[in-house]
């Protein structure tokens, strides 16, 4: 199988995330992996633990406000309010981590990039993406300030009685998906310096790939043990998503 091939396999988002579980630790490629899959066994070890120890008791406080004469939605509210909370702790843990780790995510993507495409892999080492650090987190803040104006919309939204706790968590986890399409593809589009408005008007026009290769990245976020190996293998599918898909297009970058 040649390097091409190996990033044209997948057909869809979904397909191309779980391509990146065996691309993280292809030969040439373990060594990038090693400091984002720190970072995020830190991290959602963390998540896990306060999981774990304080859902319970989050859920039955909040149901505790919705009106008596709607006490037979808890069976109902339960479930939903506790995917709500595990997508919104997923999402924040993960960008954390996200954060952390941008400059060796893109590091891992650019590598990987070389293989998949035949080239001589590029000379950066650690040291450089330390240095790449500002142009990094300039970056991650693009991607905050696009966030948090529609996730704060969202929380208000799963504020309001009945209607919030039902339609709420069902919308925050359809944008939790495109914010995590947005997340792990803008590592290979910043490699090569697309504009933030540019990278997501591409995902926009591939939609559907988009959001489903996030969606299957929350999945995993969501599923204790699985949610340890996620980022390297979400950049590595978005990367090799990125090889197949976008870069004929942004060749001028």
């Amino acid at each position: 199988m040649t390097p091409t091939q190996l990033a044209r396999q997948p057909v869809s988002g979904a397909s191309y995330f779980l391509r990146g579980f065996s691309l993280a630790f292809t030969p040439g490629i373990r060594r990038f992996v090693i400091i984002p899959l720190l970072v995020n066994l830190l991290l959602m070890g963390s998540l896990i633990g306060i999981i774990l120890s304080q859902l319970s008791d989050w859920i039955n406080g909040w149901l505790s406000m919705v009106p008596e004469w709607l006490s037979w939605l808890s069976y109902v509210l339960w479930p939903l309010l506790a995917i709500a909370v595990l997508v919104i702790c997923s999402y924040f843990f993960s960008t954390v981590a996200n954060w952390i780790a941008a400059p060796f995510n893109g590091l891992l993507a650019e590598h990987l990039e070389a293989k998949l495409v035949g080239k001589r892999p590029p000379e950066d080492g650690v040291m450089d993406a330390v240095k790449d650090m500002p142009r990094v987190f300039k970056r991650e803040w693009q991607k905050l300030a696009y966030y948090l104006p529609k996730a704060l919309g969202l929380l208000l939204l799963m504020w309001i009685p009945a209607i919030g706790q039902t339609l709420g968590p069902v919308l925050w986890f359809l944008f939790s998906a495109w914010m995590m399409g947005i997340q792990y593809c803008d590592y290979p589009f910043d490699n090569h310096r697309v504009p933030f408005h540019n990278m997501k008007a591409t995902l926009r026009e591939h939609k559907g790939s988009t959001m489903s290769f996030g969606a299957l990245v929350m999945f995993f976020t969501m599923t204790p043990i699985l949610n340890l190996f996620v980022m390297p293998a979400a950049v590595c599918g978005a990367t090799a998503m990125w090889v197949d898909k976008y870069r004929n297009d942004h060749a001028r970058y």
